[in-house]
């Protein structure tokens, strides 16, 4: 055997042993996992706002202004 540190004084006998063993074996828990009865729905409320700024150098405007055809 290899020695633990503990002296004669210290060492649980076997009837201590079962006993812990019986207690801690009643508190051993349950986890109960099911699915849910309704699909789960997330609702995401998005508001999208773009903003496109252009800006026309004034050689440009004035080509836009004299070939309104061109677009």
């Amino acid at each position: 055997m290899m020695p633990t540190g503990l002296t004669n004084a210290m060492r649980p006998t076997t009837y201590t042993l079962i006993a812990m063993l019986m207690l801690g074996g009643g508190l051993g828990g349950c986890v109960n996992i099911s699915a849910p009865d309704k699909p789960i729905q997330i609702n995401l409320n998005i508001n999208v706002t773009q903003e496109v700024v252009y800006r026309l150098d004034n050689e440009a405007k004035s080509l836009i202004q004299q070939n309104p055809g061109i677009f």
